[in-house]
């Protein structure tokens, strides 16, 4: 499995933390050479991080919403998947949105986000004293342990 990047939001769409791994392939079909570059290609414009993040949180936004009034407010929106990537989300009690990219042969993570918000979040940011309990004006997480074992969990559990 290979995971593309990890995203939190709180709850007032703002992205508290991202982390990428790898990039997610293009939507082009041709397959990479050896360097990563696409053959016979012109390499689409990269967007920056932030604006990544509020591309993730309007897909996301937009889905719930949808799910939403299709289903009726009981059914939650957890995944979807696109022929290049799939997209795992996870939203706890306070309005945080845990959202992974992965590969499409994945299956549903929504029990993983859940233990990466349960065993890491929880644990490294919100018992922290010194993490504010609000980040405004996207002052995001910033708390080592938090990133290493983030990085530890995915590293262990997925990646493996």
């Amino acid at each position: 499995m290979v995971v593309y990047s990890f995203y939190i939001f709180d709850r007032h769409a703002e992205c508290i933390y991202k982390k990428r791994w790898t990039p997610r392939p293009s939507s082009t079909g041709k397959a990479p050479q050896s360097n990563g570059l696409l053959e016979g290609a012109q390499q689409p414009k990269t967007l920056s991080a932030e604006d990544d993040a509020k591309l993730v949180f309007g897909t996301i936004f937009s889905l719930r919403n949808m799910v939403r009034k299709l289903g009726g407010q009981d059914d939650n929106f957890i995944s979807y998947r696109t022929g290049h990537y799939k997209l795992h989300y996870y939203e706890t009690p306070t309005s945080l949105k845990f959202v992974m990219v992965t590969d499409t042969r994945t299956n549903n993570l929504r029990i993983v986000l859940h233990q990466i918000y349960v065993s890491l979040y929880v644990e490294y940011v919100v018992k922290n004293p010194l993490s504010p309990a609000e980040h405004p004006s996207g002052i995001g997480v910033n708390c080592e342990m938090f990133e290493l074992g983030v990085e530890q969990f995915v590293n262990a559990s997925l990646m493996a």
